[in-house]
């Protein structure tokens, strides 16, 4: 993803530090993780913004519902602080309970 174009050159942002980016912001949530052995992680840019898409899991006894916004709030707030990046949408799908 390229951010900046300038006369110094070109700022560019990889897909793997954009994942690093949304898995680190995901799993700061408490009750939340993403499966490393079976991780669906898709990271759609157009016209600079992005969608995302991402599977987890939740701690069992967790209110799911809740754990599931406050990863897309972390989640969309990261990629906006971090690469300047409006984000459209943040889907979670709960695969499964830990």
């Amino acid at each position: 993803m390229n951010l900046v174009t300038g006369e110094t050159g070109t700022v560019s942002i990889s897909s793997a530090a954009l994942s690093q980016i949304v898995v680190q912001a995901a799993e700061s949530v408490d009750g939340a993780r993403v499966r490393r052995a079976r991780r669906h992680l898709d990271i759609a840019l157009g016209d600079g913004r992005a969608r995302v898409d991402l599977e987890l899991a939740v701690r069992l006894g967790a209110i799911i519902p809740e754990v599931a916004r406050e990863v897309q709030e972390r989640v969309a707030g990261a990629l906006a602080a971090m690469c300047g990046v409006a984000v459209e949408a943040v889907d979670v799908t709960v695969e499964e309970l830990d």
